[in-house]
């Protein structure tokens, strides 16, 4: 089947199985933003904006594609600048490998008016799962970003 769709405000026309993953399908396209960590949607390495939600990527399949917007990290470079640069400065990146996850949903929080508070931060970052830093200096990131 032909899905249309917009990803990172580019118009594509992708051939495959409607049941395909869309993980799968970004990564086959170059979007290596988003990865694959859990697959049951736990980790959020997959992490994507559809239709302007936050979602997992592999948790979707590619009908659920068809005439939507899509943005992941690579469609967000200047918007996440300052997030990326304050997670390096704070020491919040460690292997790397959920960094685009959190991210994306630190600039999610943010951009949906998120507030200053630690815990909420915390509660946010739910669904999000770092195996090296711990949470405090992804958090003490995403707090200095909101400055």
């Amino acid at each position: 089947m032909q899905i249309k769709c917009e990803i990172n405000h580019k118009e594509y026309e992708i051939e495959c199985s409607p049941t395909d993953r869309v993980l799968d399908i970004l990564r086959a396209h170059g979007f290596l933003s988003v990865k694959e960590g859990c697959g049951g949607g736990e980790c959020g390495a997959c992490s994507i904006i559809l239709n302007k939600k936050l979602v997992n990527a592999c948790l979707l399949i590619a009908i659920q594609m068809q005439d939507s917007k899509i943005l992941t990290l690579e469609g967000l470079e200047s918007e996440t600048h300052d997030i990326k640069d304050n997670f390096i400065k704070e020491g919040a990146i460690q292997c790397g490998f959920c960094t685009s996850g959190f991210v994306l949903r630190s600039y999610d929080y943010i951009s949906n008016g998120g507030v200053k508070d630690e815990k909420i931060i915390k509660e946010s970052l739910d669904g999000n799962l770092c195996r090296c830093t711990g949470y405090q200096k992804i958090v003490e990131a995403i707090l200095k970003s909101m400055r």
